[in-house]
């Protein structure tokens, strides 16, 4: 008997999780600020409060899109190990890129959009590749 997805599940979820985790970091990031400096909406111009908004509002950017993009890959049969490379890149670009928005650091931002742009592209040009082209053009 060999593996089916109903068998063995979706790899892609765990990057998922991951993913809604680092979301929730991100919020609670904004929220502490927020207690911090009494601030109800916006930023109130305080620079810790809108470097958190940042942070969390980078993340909502980029992150959807490529989790759509990982799961569809995984979903048109792409190996395993390509869907954790890419999971394991982008968690770890969007985490070093929080942090370093979170701390004022622009090295560590550049390496997390790399990370996050590389991972983007890579999903990109494999989901085009496992498209069934045939389909868009004859009819079944």
């Amino acid at each position: 008997m060999g593996w089916d997805k109903k068998e063995i599940g979706m790899v892609s979820v765990l990057y998922v999780v991951f993913c809604s985790a680092i979301l929730m970091w991100l919020s609670f990031e904004v929220i502490k600020q927020r207690r911090k400096f009494k601030v109800k909406y916006s930023d109130g111009g305080e620079e810790a409060l809108i470097r958190a908004r940042s942070a969390h509002s980078n993340a909502i950017e980029y992150i959807p899109v490529t989790l759509l993009m990982l799961v569809l890959a995984e979903y048109n049969g792409v190996y395993l190990w390509a869907i954790h490379l890419c999971g394991f890149v982008f968690i770890l670009g969007r985490i070093i890129h929080g942090r370093s928005i979170l701390a004022d650091t622009l090295t560590g931002r550049r390496f997390g959009m790399q990370c996050t742009f590389s991972v983007m592209l890579t999903l990109m040009v494999i989901n085009l590749i496992c498209l069934p082209w045939l389909n868009f053009f004859w009819a079944r």
